[in-house]
């Protein structure tokens, strides 16, 4: 199959680092689905930007929290891809749609927990069960875990341990769907500068010199650190790279 008949579905890519990274998925060739929650318009102005690089796009609503709408959401995946795409599969899911809860170990809330295990893993857990059907055979799956699941900054407890259970999910997707070919790798940003977690690491200087000063390359990271290491593992370079944690932070807390 020729590169430019691939595509992929990318989880939260209206805006910030999902949106970098199908931009730079688009720019390999490959056709890209975004996901919005809220934000239908910042999807469809991703949507436009995408077709610039010559491949199709489409939007469509997903609310990742919320398992009971998978199957509708699938079922208009289906309509999108017949009708965009002329195609009846895709090839690559990004499950980058996430939110950050900055919150101390012992103040953190069961609901604050809930909404956590309900996008950043039950969430992408079974979203990807379900698109399994939708899938084809020698594609791949491409998690988002954090550089926080391998050390500790406080306030990031139950958000960290979401990504680590994410980054042991990975290897069980790997193992279990090698069969049909399908690669699964997880890559874990170090901390970026978006408006993830209120924009706390774009926005205040402290913590952005304090991250600067811990990163081996003297900065924090930006989308663009980010967007390409997932359009990499889209690629057919990336063939062998399967059940990997890819930590793309500029070398923080080395």
């Amino acid at each position: 199959m020729e590169t430019q008949n691939k595509i992929a579905l990318v989880t939260g890519g209206s805006r910030g680092l999902g949106k970098n990274a199908a931009l730079k998925i688009a720019a390999k060739g490959i056709g890209v689905i975004v996901t919005y929650q809220s934000k239908k318009e910042e999807a469809e102005d991703t949507v436009n930007e995408i077709k610039q690089f010559g491949v199709q796009a489409a939007a469509l609503q997903l609310n990742v929290a919320d398992t009971k709408t998978f199957d509708a959401f699938f079922v208009e995946v289906k309509t999108i891809l017949k009708s965009v795409f002329d195609a009846e599969k895709f090839d690559f899911l990004i499950n980058n749609a996430g939110i950050g809860i900055h919150a101390s170990f012992a103040e953190t809330t069961e609901e604050q927990f809930d909404t956590l295990v309900n996008i950043q893993f039950k969430g992408a857990f079974f979203l990807t069960q379900k698109a399994l059907s939708l899938l084809n055979d020698g594609g791949g799956i491409i998690n988002i875990s954090t550089g926080l699941a391998r050390f500790a900054l406080p306030g990031y407890a139950a958000y960290a341990s979401m990504k680590g259970a994410m980054e042991t999910l990975t290897r069980y997707q790997a193992k279990e769907l090698g069969s049909r070919g399908i690669k699964a790798n997880i890559v874990a940003p170090g901390a970026i500068e978006t408006d993830f977690g209120g924009g706390v690491v774009r926005d205040n200087e402290q913590v952005n010199a304090g991250i600067a000063s811990n990163t081996a390359l003297g900065r924090v990271g930006l989308p663009d650190d980010i967007g390409g290491v997932v359009a990499f593992l889209c690629t057919e370079d990336a063939r062998w790279i399967n059940a990997q944690r890819i930590e793309a932070s500029g070398g923080m807390f080395l």
